[in-house]
């Protein structure tokens, strides 16, 4: 994978190139990372069960509460979509009302970042 997360924070690509990495280990449709506020990370990728579906940043806000996570500090998706649907963004909103989510295409380029609430 090449490196284009040079211009963002250490932490932010950190948890940018755990999501892509997700992303290209499984194969799913999209690879997220949350950081709690204890500077944990945590992964996650699009679940598609007939009895359980979970976008991959719900996988990865799930996987940072069973952890024993109370606050998030930062979010990163990677999709093909470039967008977050309401239930995902809410549930980082949920534990870090104002995290930054950046959002990421799959060579690992920011296109966006939604500071607060539907807002970019």
């Amino acid at each position: 994978m090449p490196d284009t997360t040079t211009n963002l924070d250490p932490e932010d690509a950190k948890i940018v190139t755990l999501a892509r990495s997700a992303l290209a280990r499984t194969g799913a449709q999209e690879g997220a990372a949350v950081r709690d506020t204890e500077g944990r990370t945590y992964t996650g990728v699009t679940v598609s069960l007939t009895s359980l579906a979970l976008t991959a940043l719900q996988a990865a806000v799930a996987a940072a509460v069973a952890s024993g996570a109370t606050g998030l500090e930062a979010a990163a998706v990677v999709s093909g979509s470039g967008a977050v649907d309401a239930d995902s963004l809410a549930a980082v909103r949920e534990l870090g009302p104002t995290a930054p989510v950046l959002m990421v295409d799959q060579l690992g380029v920011v296109s966006s970042v939604l500071r607060t609430a539907g807002q970019t």
